[in-house]
């Protein structure tokens, strides 16, 4: 435990004490004396945006089920708190008990984002922890990963014992259960990660060889121990009716970014988008029942005192009883007070009876996520979304009061040309148009429509991760044309800032030899690439000329179609011949149908032992 007056005297020079304290409502707090098993939680960012992350509060609730086990907390410092604590020599401490994470057995990071890859070395450099496997012993907690994106672990891959590909509600038990198995018959390191590579899902970095062309590209990734798997295939939860959503959270007393109770519905996606990673790796598409999200959630609410309720998945709209669900939830929400948030509906499906069912609606704003501007590129993307339904959703909203609308697109796709860019500012301005064409629009109002345009990155286990990323020139060439296309000041604009999509997608489909690179950058410098005003692009391209590595290797030359990835030693279920179909019909403009109307093969069933869909009855 750090000294007490010294960590006292650190919350007096920071902002934002609170992010440090702990002793927040539903924290967990056990006797470390009678765990056998000690499990630091890591978010790799400010404790606002980790305390907002669904799948901590899972996890957290799962692993402290078990008597002897404990899961604590920690989350990225804030640039002042971390300075005091590099003064003060106060190590990286664990919310629950303010123990260093040293001191634990396991040591867990969520890769939920590339340029957060700097903030973990920084967390393990503040808890005094070796920042690389291979200069860890068995003295040091075991040092794993999860999340996204470990689909393609390698540019992290020497900083982590294990990593795990997949869904961690299963897999992260098993690994805590051979932990304490390996405590308890005395294991040296190298026998705990072969044991633990057997478990599906698990990824032991060090257990494969990595061999290069001489031009740089991927030769093969290998095994280099016996009963080690080629390939690691992501470990899946078949039925999410067998893991209830989370009954507690641990109820921030520093305001955070969603600050409200949360019931993840259902998992995966149908819709098949070509840009889309999340939509490819968490395949194949499960529901939870109705009553199930409805009586977890009751519970939910009733034990944080949340009064709004958000339905979480990629697509919730998509439930294929999301009626039910609202009725259900319905029959106690209005009477306790809670008000129910949909924040991942599709324009396709956006009904009036969805807003009618939905309890104290927010009429100030509505999202819709258009992708592309022209109907030609949407089907590029499979999009499969037409302006007559963006009308349609748009109108309905328009009547039941809302007076902004924010239009999601990107920018840099595969085939764009400036005709697609010109359409994004015409979609806006169409919008505007049906506002002011609707007779029983709010009246006294004007309306306002933003568009809010990401860059585009092509990422592994895409179809699009064989397409080269739109250079820095190409896309504020695209920026600066968009806005001389708005003529109106109905219409907002924001754009991002197309270095960090640059840098993004270099580490998305990125290989091993980018650690040293990570580590580079991390030792000039880098930390909060995620943060605007942190971020310094030079800095990074020194980092890559240090290493002797050029950045334009990554992301601005196209992978081959037979190729071989990175990523090819992992198995998140999607086949590499069904991406390349993928690829080839989004050359042709070419769509294909959601999965749960027509099965596209994509190699995601395997996973479930059978079809995903009952496709011999109706589908919605």
């Amino acid at each position: 435990m750090p000294n007490i007056s010294e960590l006292r005297q650190a919350l007096f020079h920071v902002q934002k004490p609170g992010r440090y304290t702990g002793g927040e409502p539903g924290s967990v707090i056990k006797d470390k004396d009678k765990v056998d098993v000690r499990f630091a939680f890591c978010f790799p960012d400010t404790y606002e945006v980790g305390m907002s992350f669904l799948g901590e509060k899972i996890l957290y609730e799962l692993l402290n089920r078990h008597e002897n086990w404990w899961c604590e907390r920690a989350f990225m410092p804030w640039v002042d708190m971390k300075e005091q604590m590099e003064q003060l020599q106060i190590p990286l401490y664990c919310l629950e008990s303010k123990d260093p994470l040293r001191d634990f057995d396991i040591v867990g990071f969520t890769l939920e984002y590339e340029l957060c890859y700097t903030n973990i070395l920084a967390m393990l450099d503040l808890a005094g922890i070796p920042l690389r496997a291979a200069d860890r012993d068995e003295s040091w907690p075991l040092i794993i990963a999860g999340g996204p994106c470990v689909c393609n672990a390698e540019p992290m891959a020497d900083f982590f014992d294990l990593m795990q590909l997949g869904e961690g509600e299963q897999m992260l038990q098993d690994i805590c259960a051979c932990v304490e198995a390996g405590k308890k018959n005395g294991w040296n390191k190298e026998q705990l990660l072969l044991e633990l590579a057997r478990i599906p899902g698990v990824y032991v970095p060090a257990f494969y060889t990595v061999e290069y062309e001489q031009d740089g590209r991927i030769r093969s990734v290998t095994p280099n121990r016996e009963g080690v798997p080629p390939q690691v295939t992501k470990a899946i939860v078949r039925d999410m009716d067998s893991f209830p959503p989370p009954e507690n959270f641990v109820v921030p007393i520093v305001g955070t970014i969603q600050d409200r109770a949360s019931v993840e519905v259902l998992r995966g996606c149908v819709r098949g988008c070509r840009f889309c990673q999340a939509g490819q790796i968490y395949r194949p598409f499960r529901e939870r029942s109705p009553k199930l999200i409805s009586d977890c959630a009751r519970t939910l609410c009733a034990n944080t005192g949340y009064d709004e309720l958000s339905l979480m998945s990629l697509s919730t709209s998509d439930h294929s009883r999301l009626e039910e669900i609202l009725d259900r939830l319905n029959e106690w929400a209005e009477a306790d007070h809670v008000s129910l948030s949909l924040p991942s509906l599709r324009v396709d499906n956006f009904s009036q009876s969805l807003v009618e069912k939905t309890s104290r609606v927010r009429k100030s704003g509505l999202t819709f996520a258009a992708e592309a501007g022209t109907q030609r590129l949407r089907d590029v993307i499979n999009k499969n979304v037409t302006w007559e339904q963006i009308e349609r959703g748009c109108r309905i909203a328009f009547k039941e009061g809302y007076t902004s609308v924010k239009l999601y697109f990107m920018m840099g796709l595969p085939t764009e040309t400036m005709e697609d860019i010109k359409g994004i500012a015409d979609t806006a301005q169409q919008v505007v148009n049906l506002f002011y064409s609707i007779p029983d629009r709010p009246k006294g109002k004007g309306v306002q429509v933003t568009i809010s345009v990401a860059c585009f990155v092509p990422k592994p286990w895409t179809p699009f991760q064989f397409c080269a990323q739109d250079t820095r020139e190409r896309l504020r060439e695209k920026q600066k044309y968009l806005l001389s296309c708005v003529h109106s000041r109905k219409i907002k604009v924001n754009y991002h800032d197309s270095a960090t999509s640059v840098l993004e997608g270099i580490f998305a489909k990125g290989d091993r030899r980018l650690g040293a690179v990570i580590e580079k950058a991390y030792r000039m410098g880098s930390v909060f690439d995620t943060w605007e005003e942190y971020f310094d692009y030079d800095r990074w391209l020194a980092a890559f000329a240090a290493c002797r590595l050029d950045p334009d290797f990554y992301n601005y030359r196209p992978l081959g179609l037979e190729e071989p990835a990175p990523w090819d030693h992992l198995n998140v279920g999607v086949s590499r011949a069904f991406l390349a179909r993928e690829y080839n019909k989004a050359l042709r403009a070419e769509t294909t149908p959601p999965c749960n109307r027509q099965c596209s093969g994509c190699g995601a069933n395997k996973l479930l032992g059978g079809p995903c869909f009952a496709y011999d009855q109706d589908q919605l």
